[in-house]
This record gives C-alpha cells, structure tokens and sequence, in this order.
C-alpha cells in the first residue's frame, strides 16, 4: 500500500512527498482510512510509529472542504514539546493547503496566541491549562470545532488533566469527530474511552510492548558510579545522538554539567527551565549543534528526532509505561536503536516488570573496568537466560583519571 490509496488531495500528496512520506506505517494504514470516513477512532500503537500522521491527514482532507479562517480541528497534547511536534508535523503535510496551525501552551505571553486566534486559524495544537485561561478570557471559541483529537491520552491521564479535559469537552460541540490516540492505554484511559468516544473504531497495533528495532541491554553499576560508566558509554557511542533520562530535574542539570566538562557536547532539558531555554536546549539538540540531551521524562514524548541512536536511562523510570515512551524515542520509523539502562540493586523489580513486557529478558552487560559489581537482578524463571559479556569492540570505560575526576564533580 501506498498514500495514494487514500484518495487525498494533491495539495495533501505534495506535503506528504516533500515530508520524505512513502509508505504508510502500520497506525496510519489500519487509522486513516475510518477518520477520513468519518468514524470515531481509538488508536493505540507503539511510540514512534507514525500517530501523528495517522490522524494530521485526515484532518486536512477534511479542513480542505468547508469554510476557512474559524477553528475547525482541535488537537489536546500534554506537553509544550508534543504539542510543537504536532504543529510542525501537520504544517509540514499541510504546506500547499493553506490551512493554518497555531500552538496554545502555558509558560510563554499569552497575546501572540491571541493574535494568531484573531486572525483565523483552522487547527489549533494545545495544552489543556492555557486553552482553559484563553477560554475563560473569551479569546477562544470552540463552538465551531468539527474534530477532537485526544493525543497520548495515558499521559494525560497521570498528569491530572483529566478534570480540565471535561470541562473543554463540555464547551465542544455535541456532534463532532472525536479521536483518541495513544502509544498505552491502561484500563482507566479505556474507561474515559468508552466515556468519550462514540461507536469507535479501535485500531490497536502492538502496544504491549516497545518497538522491535530497538536493542536493550542493562548494565549494573553501584549507585555511586553511574556518572563514570555513563561516560564509558558514551565513549562507545561513535555516532548518532543520545538521549539521557534522569528521575529528577536537579539529577539532569547535574549529569549535564558534568558531560559538559568532560567536554561532551551536551545540554540539559527539564521543567524547572523557562519555555524559551527549554526551546533552545531542543534546537540545539535537533540540529546536531549539541549531541547529548539529558532529560527528564518532560523528553519522553514530543521529541521526533531521527538521528537519536541511543537512549541511556541513568535512572530506571518508575513504570514500564514510562520506560516504553523513552526507549521510543530511538528506533523511529524503522530505523534501528540502541537503548542502555543503568540498574541498581533496587531496580530489580521494575527491570522484572520490563522483561515480562517485552515478553523476554533483558540483556544483561558489563562495561570493562565495572566488572566486580555484584547488582544483577534475577531473570523470571520462565524466560530463557540471557548472556553476560564484556562491552567490547572499541567501548572503553573511562582512564582512572577521568574516573577520580567523576566523583570529585559536584
């Protein structure tokens, strides 16, 4: 199958072919066609396997026909950075269209969104806080919405805008196309689902496990070491960009700093930065100009980057949700990834919890020079054993020099 099964407009075809689009992934495959049917959709499929898409073009066949200059197409995002994501993504299938996208979001003035609402937008891309504030000072009107688009839902769900979620909905139009998308769905998410959507056609694409063109390998390391083996890693890392997640903000501003003087190119992303640092700490990334983004899990989703071929957790996530939307930020679109997770003695639960959702163990590694630690968590009986080896082929750990200077960092 190609795009041209979908009958879309030209003006549609020219965007996809300047986007470097050629053959529909699964998501859009098995999604595409109910939307432009006009069908309720609940998608659920892995990260990084083409939902925005699956449900951008749709919506711009459908803006094509009607009137233009009023808000027609809303799209809810958990994050500034997912939401920029979107609205690049759609303006990019959308070049020849003349069809216009703005971003709301939080933590930037108010008045540039106003003054693009003002002036006639028909797709807006926005986080629930602020679409709520221009709501309630009348600058946004959403009476005239024909498709809602409920994007990574799950996260949506932890962060607690569920409540902001209603109370949007409540102002929509009763009669309009609602979409759901998400790359997990717990039960609670199903729920609001069936809540939310009407007679929907769910389109479900292996979401019980992480993308299979990535490797994943963990490596035990005592707690107090983890700044030295992450700069052993990275000295194995010979090309491509790196993703790093932290657990918390303090722990990325701090690993940052150190790379940063070992003289890595690095930088860091987290929530504690204004939206303008937190934009230019993703530029930089983006464009190659910095190879190494330390990040909490505010990077788990939104960032599309094709060159990110590796992922190292420097702290396990919390839930296998969690360690899904990471790793997924390598090995997108097919392309291969590697994702590394630094464990602990205390991580042997959740890495127990990881392997039952890939449905086999993870491989188990030793970096040279961290041999003697003794933190390897149990693999489940029921899966086959994994091998142990020595990171090899040019993968060397840091000189003890290098190391001594590790713990003196702050």
């Amino acid at each position: 199958m190609n795009f041209e099964a979908f009958s879309l407009h030209p003006q549609i075809h020219a965007g996809i072919t300047q986007a470097g689009y050629i053959t529909p992934t699964p998501i859009q495959s098995q999604a595409i066609p109910p939307i432009l049917a006009g069908k309720d959709v609940l998608g659920l499929a892995q990260t990084g396997t083409g939902k925005t898409a699956a449900f951008g073009l749709p919506i711009l066949q459908r803006l094509l026909r009607g009137p233009r200059g009023r808000l027609r197409a809303l799209i809810l995002s958990p994050t500034r950075e997912l939401a920029e994501q979107t609205h690049a993504a759609i303006t990019a299938l959308g070049r020849q269209t003349g069809l216009r996208s703005v971003t709301i979001y939080g933590g930037v003035g108010a008045q540039p969104q106003i003054r693009a609402l003002k002036s006639g937008v028909e797709i807006v891309v926005a986080c629930p806080g602020r679409l709520l504030d221009l709501m309630a000072q009348k600058a946004v009107d959403l009476r005239s919405v024909e498709i809602l688009v409920v994007d990574e839902a799950d996260q949506m769900f932890d962060m607690g805008f569920m409540p902001s979620i209603r109370r949007i909905l409540a102002a929509l139009p009763a009669q309009r196309q609602t979409l759901l998308f998400s790359a997990t769905m717990p039960s609670e998410i199903r729920s609001f689902a069936t809540d939310l959507l009407k007679d929907p056609v769910t389109v479900e694409v292996n979401i019980t496990r992480p993308i299979e063109t990535i490797r994943h390998a963990v490596y035990p390391v005592d707690s107090t070491q983890k700044s030295e083996m992450l700069l052993g890693l990275l000295a194995g890392v010979d090309a491509g960009q790196v993703l790093v997640f932290t657990r918390t903000k303090y722990r990325a501003r701090k690993v940052a700093g150190q790379l940063t003087r070992a003289g890595l190119s690095a930088t860091a992303l987290h929530g504690n930065l204004s939206q303008s640092q937190r934009q230019t700490a993703l530029d930089g990334f983006r464009t190659g100009k910095v190879r190494i983004l330390v990040a909490t899990d505010i990077a788990a989703r939104g960032i599309d980057i094709s060159r990110i071929s590796h992922v190292i957790n420097y702290d396990i996530p919390d839930t296998v949700e969690a360690y899904t939307h990471r790793i997924g930020r390598t090995g997108r679109m097919a392309a291969r990834g590697t994702a590394y997770t630094l464990i602990t003695s205390e991580d042997s639960q959740m890495v127990r919890s990881i392997e039952r959702a890939l449905g086999k163990p993870l491989e188990r590694q030793k970096l040279a020079g961290f041999e003697t630690v003794a933190v390897m968590p149990e693999v489940k009986p029921s899966l086959p054993p994994t091998r142990t080896h020595i990171h090899a082929a040019g993968r060397r750990a840091p000189r003890p020099a290098a190391r001594a200077q590790a713990r003196r960092t702050p």
